[in-house]
């Protein structure tokens, strides 16, 4: 069986305010081309069609115009389940009609998670959807009292799974996570992808995913294996921000054979527009090229420079940020004038700049009193786009 996996379209999102609907259909059309002259039995879309809960009516006539070309006209079956960025009851809306066209989408978790039966010229192939769920959704639905943490959700979903797999077949599992090889804590590979939960509560073992034939993933923006090659995030198809300008993106061609066994193969994508970095003084930038790619610019002018990007955008038109880069005195080191904090999580941003302001760091029982504030904020957010029920526990 051949399948192709993609996540994270995150259809009417916006970088710098700049909708990137146009660029997304750039790179969609590259996909169903494939689709058409690959032919394969099917596609998964691992959560996160969308960028937010309710998206912009463009971005919904770009998910219907690519579901009519890949389902109706190419006949091509798709599985996909809701992220956390999508709207789980607005996804879920019309599955039961939609699965008799071939398009079969899990975005509301439910205790009975009946498996999508596929078949190829070797047997049955069976797929697990499991959409993303806060951990109070899932300790409600499987009325579990010790579910605290994300993996304590995935592991209990996947056991209920696995309580009813034939091992006769073979078995996909397509879920929305952050997994990490022993569910230790990583670095996210984007910074243009917001937190599932704070304190350590978000990562989820690979080790679950291991009676799998292949795991397809989404939630992190860059492909890449998990523990082993058989679990897999295909990474989003465009880039959504500057961290993400050396990923190659793309989606991955999978090929099961009769017992199982995967060969995957990274196909690349090419945009209309690339985001990458551009540096170096004014004088010499202004004489590059006119280019139309979404740039953000670092200046090493050591004097400031009068309306900056006015001036970049005689040579770069969708230039999205400009920033001087300076040098440290005390550190002796160069950095941006946003410096290193791009990189800093929620937390680390809070620590640094309360010790600016203030001039002492935080205390513990201020530190403690912000992560309570974050986490609900989070359960507000997740709250916008599905029926998560607040029990007042961290997550």
């Amino acid at each position: 069986m051949k399948l192709f996996h993609t996540a994270d379209w995150h259809l009417g999102k916006l970088v710098q305010g700049v909708s990137m609907t146009d660029e997304q259909r750039f790179v969609l059309q590259q996909f169903t081309k494939a689709i058409e002259e690959e032919k394969p039995d099917a596609v998964i879309i691992a959560g996160d069609l969308y960028d937010r809960a309710v998206p912009p009516t463009d971005a919904v006539n770009l998910l219907d115009e690519v579901l009519e070309t890949i389902v109706l006209k190419l006949k091509t079956p798709v599985i996909a389940v809701s992220g956390n960025h999508d709207s789980p009851g607005r996804l879920n809306f019309g599955s039961r009609m939609m699965k008799s066209n071939g398009f079969y989408i899990t975005g509301q978790l439910k205790k009975d998670l009946e498996p999508i039966v596929l078949q190829d010229a070797h047997g049955e192939v069976h797929f697990h959807l499991v959409p993303y769920a806060d951990p109070s959704q899932v300790r409600h639905v499987l009325d579990d009292t010790e579910i605290r943490t994300h993996d304590d959700a995935m592991k209990k979903m996947v056991a209920h799974i696995e309580s009813t797999m034939d091992p006769s077949k073979r078995h996909v599992l397509v879920g929305h996570a952050f997994v990490t090889p022993h569910g230790e804590e990583e670095e996210n590979t984007s910074d243009s992808e917001r937190p599932l939960a704070i304190g350590g509560a978000e990562y989820v073992s690979a080790s679950h995913f291991k009676k799998f034939h292949y795991t397809a993933l989404g939630h992190l923006h860059q492909a890449h294996f998990v523990l082993n090659e058989t679990i897999r995030y295909a990474g989003s198809p465009l880039k959504y921000s500057i961290s993400e300008e050396h990923h190659k993106k793309g989606f991955h061609i999978v090929e099961m054979d009769e017992l199982g066994n995967v060969t995957v193969e990274k196909r690349l994508l090419t945009p209309n527009r690339d985001i990458r970095t551009v540096e170096g003084k004014m004088e010499d930038i202004l004489q590059h090229e006119f280019n139309e790619d979404y740039v953000f610019v670092r200046l090493l002018d050591e004097t400031p420079i009068l309306f900056p990007m006015e001036k970049v955008r005689s040579v770069y038109p969708n230039a999205m940020h400009v920033e001087r880069k300076v040098v440290s005195v005390l550190k002796g080191t160069e950095e941006s004038t946003v410096g290193s904090r791009r990189k800093m999580d929620d937390l680390s941003l809070f620590n640094a700049f309360y010790e600016e302001v203030k001039g002492v760091k935080a205390s513990e029982e201020t530190a403690v009193i912000f992560k309570d504030v974050l986490q609900e904020f989070l359960h507000e957010q997740q709250e916008l786009i599905g029926p998560a029920k607040k029990e007042g526990v961290k997550i």
